[in-house]
């Protein structure tokens, strides 16, 4: 738990320097749009030219979503497309499989890069916080289960099993769209402009606090990194967070308060920037699409 004050968190968000925060606000709103224009690039090679409209407003509408249940956005995202797109769920969701395949990919690579320079701090930093001998048992076990579970869905004919088994199929399509793309050199580029913005808005929106003045690279990755986990761990790093970050921080010595209020900050404006987003196009799919019949 964070022993700083909320009278001290309004006091570095009334100093704070708002124009690096707008500007990394919009390179996180250039990176979602990105995202949204990478998509197509998977679905054109099934036969699906999806509207841009709707590739944008379901990758906000995911992240909105995200932060209620986690990955639910996900599933969500997949049934816009199915609901006004006709793309097929098993297909649309095996696709969002493939780029977060990719997505992982980059992130680690960033740790790659991170452990070369930094390599101290950050098996430090994993030895501390993770218990490995936990992580490799319910690794072993999960491959057991996968196993068992594969065997007997390709030996029974039984209606669950057939269905699980197009499921499977529409969800491997969807995850090698990625290999069959014509574009995939730009899809390429669009993931490493995706993860440059999300690095680029973390670092940008440090300016915003004067205590962080002089931040070292080292630092900001750990950081960037510790983060990025608290978001793929919690509801959208509802809470865990600023904490994340502090974590990362503190190793280099940074103060909690600069630490967590920057936490906070960054949080607060990217969410902020879902929300408004988010709900937009929650509100705005509908209409988008309605000369258009919902498809099965």
């Amino acid at each position: 738990m964070s022993k700083v004050s909320l009278s001290e968190l309004l006091v570095y968000a009334k100093n704070a320097d708002y124009t690096w925060i707008v500007l990394g606000m919009f390179l996180g709103l250039l990176s979602h749009l990105s995202r949204a224009y990478r998509w197509r690039f998977q679905l054109e090679p099934m036969g699906y030219n999806v509207k841009l409209g709707n590739s944008i407003m379901a990758v906000f509408a995911t992240y909105l979503i995200n932060y209620t249940i986690p990955r639910a956005g996900e599933v969500a995202r997949a049934s816009i497309l199915t609901n006004y797109e006709g793309v097929p769920f098993e297909k649309g969701f095996g696709t969002i499989v493939a780029e977060r395949i990719a997505d992982m990919i980059v992130m680690l690579g960033i740790i790659g890069i991170t452990l070369f320079l930094q390599f101290d701090f950050i098996y430090g930093f994993l030895i501390e916080r993770f218990d490995t001998t936990k992580i490799l048992v319910a690794i072993v076990v999960g491959l057991i289960l996968i196993f068992l579970f594969s065997k007997f869905i390709n030996k029974s004919q039984s209606k669950f099993a057939l269905k699980i088994r197009s499921f499977i199929v529409g969800l491997i399509e969807g995850g090698l769209s990625i290999f069959k793309m014509k574009k995939k050199w730009a899809f390429i580029a669009h993931t490493l402009f995706i993860w440059g913005m999300y690095l680029l808005m973390f670092y940008v929106t440090s300016f915003a606090i004067s205590d962080l003045e002089g931040i070292s690279a080292g630092a900001v990755l750990i950081g960037f990194i510790s983060a990025s986990f608290s978001i793929a761990a919690t509801n959208g790093g509802i809470g865990s967070y600023p904490l994340a970050i502090y974590a990362a921080f503190s190793i280099f010595g940074i103060q909690e308060e600069p630490s967590i209020a920057f936490g906070w900050i960054m949080w607060s404006s990217q969410t902020l920037l879902i929300i408004l987003f988010g709900g937009l196009s929650l509100v705005y799919l509908p209409i988008y699409n309605r000369n258009k019949k919902n498809m099965p």
